[in-house]
């Protein structure tokens, strides 16, 4: 069975399945061979709906690991499992579902047999520092030990947590690079309107949401000019919404690309919605192509977020956009313009 995305077309999920009930109601399922069926109640095509089809498969994959490791009650896997199934797991944003999940998993391979009574902070340091060499990984492992021992101690699961007294590793980082005007108009040289790729590029560009939000975008979010969406970081515990004009080289964009009757704008190639770590994957593909390995799509909301400042736009209007939720971070943007424009200045002066 497949996801009706549409008059005219019709995506077809793995494991989905449709029934009708005997009052004629369609219900929809997750089935995985030899696995109990799990029911979705969101409505087909919606974000909440995607969210719950990709919930079901991850419980459903779960199972084997929780059965497999039922007897060692007192292991860190065990307790990576009782996470996973938890409220406070359940509650966060995809993505950070997502890196949580790929830390513990990967601590868990080489530690999961281990006691979770005898760990101790020096432990936790040597698990931190078995990726010294790549300090920001070290530090997702951190933060992920944290949330997981806070709510292990919480919930009456443990009585130790080995992370407390443990610092993250201090190191220099730029963070994600920020896209120039140069680099942007490579990219649209290489990737004309109307493909995907460019559609791509422009949803980032004028609403400056996040890999996680492009993919999720589609005609519903577009009513009477203005682009509304609630961005999927933070989603289920401090929701932002996004209500913003659409920029007209959006709307050409759109145009171009004919995919405005579409519940989603983009689609695989097996025309299936991305998921927010393959849409990022394919988005550096497509950067690839148009020879920029240094872009991504993260740089294209710092990009927009720079253009805001360096055109005058106050902290707020900027956050109002980008939906930051604190002026901290936005001030690094107009504090650089600031800077630039007095620099500017000065050099005009020292010409004179």
């Amino acid at each position: 069975m497949g996801l009706k995305l549409g008059k005219q077309m019709r995506v077809r999920l793995k494991y989905f399945s449709e029934d009708v009930d005997r009052h004629d109601n369609v219900r929809c399922y997750v089935r995985l061979p030899g696995k109990r069926k799990v029911r979705i109640h969101a409505l087909p095509g919606t974000p909440e709906f995607l969210e719950e089809y990709q919930a079901a498969i991850a419980a459903a994959a779960i199972a084997p690991m929780r059965q497999a490791n039922e007897s060692k009650k007192d292991s860190l896997r065990y307790l990576c499992i009782r996470y996973y199934a938890s409220a406070a797991y359940r509650a966060l944003d995809g993505s950070t579902q997502n890196w949580q999940r790929r830390a513990l998993d990967e601590i868990a391979r080489e530690h999961g047999a281990k006691p979770v009574a005898t760990m101790q902070a020096r432990n936790v340091r040597r698990i931190r520092d078995a990726k010294i060499e790549t300090p920001a990984a070290a530090n997702q492992r951190i933060k992920a030990l944290r949330a997981m021992f806070s709510w292990a101690n919480e919930a009456g699961e443990t009585g130790v947590n080995p992370t407390i007294g443990v610092k993250k590793l201090k190191y220099r980082s730029d963070g994600h690079h920020t896209w120039t005007d140069e680099e942007i108009q490579r990219y649209y040289d290489r990737h004309p309107l109307g493909t995907q790729a460019r559609l791509a590029l422009d949803l980032l560009r004028y609403t400056a949401g996040r890999r996680e939000d492009a993919p999720r975008l589609g005609r519903q979010h577009i009513r009477e000019g203005r682009v509304r969406f609630r961005q999927a970081k933070n989603e289920h515990r401090n929701p932002i919404d996004i209500d913003i004009l659409v920029h007209p080289a959006l709307a050409e964009s759109i145009a171009a690309a004919e995919v405005s009757n579409r519940m989603i704008f983009l689609l695989t190639e097996f025309g299936k919605p991305f998921t927010a770590n393959g849409f990022g994957n394919k988005f550096k593909d497509w950067c690839r192509q148009a020879d920029l390995p240094r872009c991504s799509a993260h740089g294209v909301r710092k990009a927009t977020s720079t253009a805001l400042a360096e055109a005058s736009a106050t902290p707020h209007e900027i956050m109002a956009i980008t939906g930051h939720q604190t002026l901290e971070e936005v001030e690094r943007y107009t504090r650089a313009a600031s800077r630039k424009k007095t620099a500017d200045a000065a050099m005009r002066k020292l010409i004179i």
